[in-house]
């Protein structure tokens, strides 16, 4: 996605690879550029440019051979000056693409990085996330539709107890925290996403709200403890259609869950498979051709709720 990142933090850079693709194809050509062990990327990442086009870049420590990317993007590569591979002299990655991206207001939110700080007026709702290793400042529409949705969310409800599953960055976390003032458990797989979620919690003064834990899923004690009343993931299609059981067992009945990380195309099988796990569509938002579900677990009685429960 647009912030997201293979990158080793401050790694010098030679070449970049860049390539304006459909919107619909952007993800699958992204994963292959990470995934490639010959080429070998440093770093990739999508940038939307409007009209359903989006911009996959990919930075080398040595000149990637254009037949061996070619046959990793297929088609898509084909197109003449399609593909553009070009020398770049020393420099932090992370640092130009923070310099080239401006704030992002999505609801009440305003998504900033720190070489922004001096330039945001003084709100409560203001987050500071710089591009890193992790996924997540605001600028890629699934993190952006997931803060539309918390905050339309929160304004008709005050969930007391809040999971966010795959928290990358920890953005999600921090504005249900700062808006609710309530403690927030996130997890990440990652370790180095768990380490600069629970940073950036300390940077936004939400530290003593924000917990973070590295796991897969569920797996963590802390988190088969608690029932969620809102419940964010923002993931891939797989990950979301692997996790459907174990967010039936984990958000109360009555509770909601904000699902993001896929194409329009893709909303709907999850939408299904939400459905088959006791699941009701409240909203489906749309940005930029990727979809956010807003879900709400149907009512059950006898289901044990840990109401207000210290994260």
């Amino acid at each position: 996605m647009s912030e997201r990142t293979a990158a080793k933090a401050g790694v010098q850079s030679s070449y970049q690879l860049t390539l304006l693709v459909r919107a619909d194809a952007a993800q699958a050509i992204a994963s292959r550029l990470e995934e490639a062990i010959e080429p070998q990327a440093l770093a990739v990442s999508r940038f939307e440019r409007g009209e359903g086009q989006v911009e996959v870049s990919a930075l080398y420590a040595e000149p990637p051979r254009r037949e061996a990317l070619i046959a990793l993007i297929g088609a898509e590569a084909a197109h003449p000056g399609g593909l553009h591979i070009e020398p770049l002299g020393p420099a932090d990655w992370v640092t130009l693409s923070q310099g080239q991206r401006g704030p992002v207001q999505a609801g009440r939110f305003l998504i900033h990085g720190s070489h922004d700080r001096r330039r945001i007026p003084r709100r409560r709702l203001a987050i500071e996330i710089d591009a890193g290793q992790a996924f997540g400042t605001a600028h890629h529409a699934s993190t952006r539709g997931c803060l539309i949705a918390l905050d339309d969310l929160i304004k008709r409800n005050r969930p007391a107890t809040i999971l966010d599953i795959g928290t990358g960055t920890g953005i999600l976390a921090i504005a249900a925290a700062k808006a609710l003032q309530r403690n927030v458990l996130a997890s990440d797989a990652d370790p180095v996403a768990a380490k600069i979620a629970g940073e950036n919690a300390r940077v936004n003064r939400t530290g003593p709200l924000v917990g973070v834990v590295s796991v897969q899923g569920f797996a963590h004690p802390r988190l088969r403890q608690i029932e969620a009343d809102l419940l964010i993931a923002n993931l891939l299609e797989r990950a979301l259609h692997e996790l459907a059981p174990e967010l039936a067992r984990r958000v109360t009945g009555g509770g909601r869950a904000v699902l993001s990380g896929l194409t329009r195309a893709q909303a709907r099988g999850i939408e299904a498979r939400s459905s088959a796990f006791g699941f009701i569509l409240e909203k489906r938002i749309v940005l930029d051709g990727w979809a956010t579900l807003v879900i709400r677990r149907r009512k059950q009685r006898g289901v044990r709720r840990l109401i207000g429960a210290r994260l």
